[in-house]
């Protein structure tokens, strides 16, 4: 599924919104508006977020309606989405926000379960019927401690269930090895470890952009990061 804006485009880069586990396409909506205001052809992903395999083929369909050569943002585990999805040829350019970036024969969860001391890990319930969420009762502070209560409230009790499948497979592609990367690192961030995304960052040779924030940066700071997208479309025009 996907939305777009209502104005006609007038930037000559399409941009791709891949969200991450847990969530939907709706969290990108402030970003979504402020990046559409401005002449961007912007079509937002919704992945189910059950197996990576279709999650990538759900973006690869995506990117083909994309009037555009296109920039393809992930956020979360959206980077890993987008960094097998990205080896499309209509893919210029790569943006994390806040992401997982595996390499090729590395999996979501080895990333996300990498042991960094005095970080805490998410804090994510057993498996149930191959499935996984974050602890309703942490959400708010884990995913999003920058946002208002009554949003993350919600958001914990909405949460979209992450499948296993989705966690466990390696990927066969990693676009960030032969396309310009720009990353945005959350140094808030109870989700995904500050120094795994700074790893990760620098393996992938990113434009590196720092903001004080938790995970959920577009919910809390969605000028700052649809600016952090722009300059990443300039680049890739």
């Amino acid at each position: 599924m996907t939305f777009s804006a209502s104005a006609p485009p007038t930037k000559p880069v399409s941009i791709v919104l891949v969200h991450g586990a847990f969530v939907d396409g709706s969290g990108w909506k402030q970003v979504y508006d402020i990046l559409t205001q401005d002449g961007y052809e912007v079509l937002v992903v919704q992945n189910p977020t059950v197996t990576l395999e279709g999650d990538v083929a759900t973006t690869r369909q995506v990117i083909a309606r994309a009037t555009n050569p296109v920039l393809l943002v992930g956020h979360s585990y959206g980077g890993a989405v987008i960094t097998e999805a990205g080896a499309d040829p209509k893919v210029r350019s790569l943006a994390y926000i806040s992401a997982l970036a595996p390499d090729v024969g590395e999996s979501v969860l080895e990333l996300a379960t990498r042991p960094v001391p005095g970080e805490s890990g998410p804090p994510l319930l057993p498996p149930t019927d191959g499935f996984v969420i974050v602890d309703p009762a942490k959400f708010p502070t884990a995913f999003a401690a920058d946002v208002d209560i009554s949003i993350t409230g919600f958001m914990a009790v909405a949460q979209v269930p992450w499948g296993l499948g989705a966690l466990q497979p390696k990927l066969t592609k990693a676009a960030w090895r032969d396309k310009p990367v720009s990353w945005m690192l959350t140094t808030q961030d109870h989700m995904v470890s500050p120094t795994t995304q700074r790893f990760m960052a620098t393996r992938a040779k990113a434009n590196l952009t720092e903001i004080h924030s938790s995970h959920a940066v577009m919910l809390s700071h969605p000028q700052e990061v649809a600016r952090f997208i722009e300059e990443a479309a300039a680049q890739a025009e």
